[in-house]
């Protein structure tokens, strides 16, 4: 639909009888602008391949109410394979958020938790806020996180790329880490966000390639877990999504939120606009099931032994 200054120049019989503010307005020719891409709530209708982010109805993100999570004494602890290799790829500012994609080599895999299969990692995904406490797409008890690290796999064994696994059922899987905004930094973030490397993506495209990058640094050293089914929190909202998401929260200094805040949306041709805040709003849970290997009956007990460490390619990871 038209807004009332794309239907063009009024008469200026109609005019005079219209304050002067509304009959400038209505004189102003209209400037060609850049028409920003659609927000979220318009996903669903400019897109029918997106209409999932419409219609869905295991949508996320979700705000996680801790008195919900059932506690599954039997859900095994996560498994990240890298095959003894370090990690690379290409640090990305893709206009919407900070993007890393590993390399072909080697092949990173994560499987236990919730996950019947081995799934191959493709992209690290960290969106932030423009204020510390909010940030995050998901939420704990109606709290937000400054940031949250999303690293987003596919199931390998059944699909042969994230196209495709994207279409089919036990598809994909996401683990969720939240950041907070600290005197200490995890040491896997400093590497991303040291200022020769951050300051190598200012840019809407801009892209910096890493390498030498341990990912089990990026998880801590004990933690649990609680997982639900949902979906892509980007179009098109594909509602094959295995949610693990990490319950002890990472830290980064305010310096390098600082710097993240400073990464532009656009060009650098084009009016500067942050990359913080672009995250999903949160989505309705309804009546799916929420899931944890922690047990709220307990909660003061602390995440002891092997079951609350991450297990690198084979053996418990600890520092």
């Amino acid at each position: 639909p038209l807004l009332p200054w794309d239907l063009g120049v009024q008469t200026t019989a109609h005019s005079a009888h219209t304050s002067p503010g509304i009959q400038s307005l209505f004189l102003t020719p209209c400037l060609p602008t850049p028409t920003p891409p659609p927000g979220p709530p318009f996903w669903g209708l400019v897109n029918a391949a997106w209409s999932l982010c419409a219609v869905g109805k295991r949508q996320s993100p979700v705000d996680v109410e801790l008195k919900r999570v059932l506690y599954d004494p039997f859900l095994p602890p996560l498994r990240l394979s890298t095959g003894g290799e370090k990690l690379r790829g290409t640090l990305y500012n893709t206009g919407r958020h900070v993007s890393f994609l590993p390399a072909p080599r080697p092949v990173v895999n994560v499987s236990g938790g919730p996950l019947l299969y081995s799934h191959r990692l493709s992209e690290l995904r960290l969106l932030f806020g423009a204020r510390d406490g909010a940030g995050s797409e998901h939420q704990i008890n109606h709290q937000g996180f400054s940031a949250e690290v999303q690293l987003i796999h596919f199931n390998q064994e059944l699909y042969g790329n994230f196209s495709a696994a994207s279409r089919g059922p036990n598809g994909l899987a996401i683990l969720s880490l939240f950041v907070n905004v600290a005197s200490t930094s995890n040491p896997f973030l400093s590497r991303l966000l040291n200022r020769d490397t951050i300051t190598r993506i200012s840019y809407k495209n801009d892209a910096y390639f890493l390498q030498d990058l341990s990912l089990e640094l990026l998880f801590p050293e004990s933690f649990g877990f609680i997982t639900y089914q949902g979906s892509l929190s980007t179009p098109p909202c594909s509602e094959t999504v295995t949610w693990i998401l990490i319950d002890r929260a990472l830290n980064i200094t305010s310096l390098q939120m600082h710097s993240l805040r400073l990464l532009s949306q656009n060009p650098p041709s084009q009016i500067f606009q942050s990359l913080s805040g672009n995250s999903r709003p949160l989505q309705p849970l309804a009546h799916r099931a929420l899931r944890g290997n922690r047990d709220p009956r307990h909660p003061e007990r602390r995440c002891r032994g092997p079951n609350y460490r991450l297990h690198v390619d084979g053996a418990p990871h600890g520092r």
